[in-house]
């Protein structure tokens, strides 16, 4: 190829699309019609401001937040950290289930978060809680 090593590439990937009867979209008024990966399906993410002062201490936190298939950040954004121990929880899945199971997933996941806060509060233990990996 006598083109940018990467136009020399996308050519032969949309030659092996061709030859498999399949093309690149594109329309003559936009071009090339592309996407992210990460912004197909619903691509939604719900998230809920809750205070788990107790919980984010707990040595499992970040598993218990994996099994629930839920993620956490500060309440400032991607990349903050939780100030006074409140969180930004959200589904950690946008593609690969509708809006309900999404919302669904989120609105289950925190009311188990709320009940280990609660009984840790209590100085109660957790482990019965633990979540099956969803």
């Amino acid at each position: 190829c006598k083109k940018h090593l990467t136009d020399c590439l996308s050519f032969q990937i949309e030659e092996l699309f061709k030859n498999k009867g399949q093309e690149f979209m594109w329309n003559e008024h936009l071009g090339y019609v592309l996407t992210c990966p990460s912004n197909l399906g619903t691509g939604l993410r719900a998230g809920v401001h809750v205070k788990l002062p107790n919980l984010s201490k707990y040595r499992q936190f970040e598993e218990i937040l994996k099994r629930l298939r839920l993620q956490k950040r500060g309440t400032g954004g991607v990349d903050t950290a939780a100030v006074g121990g409140v969180f930004d929880i959200s589904n950690a899945d946008r593609l690969g289930f509708s809006e309900v199971e999404l919302v669904q997933m989120l609105v289950d996941g925190l009311k188990l978060l709320i009940e280990m806060e609660k009984r840790l509060e209590k100085g109660q233990a957790i482990e019965d809680l633990m979540p099956a990996q969803k």
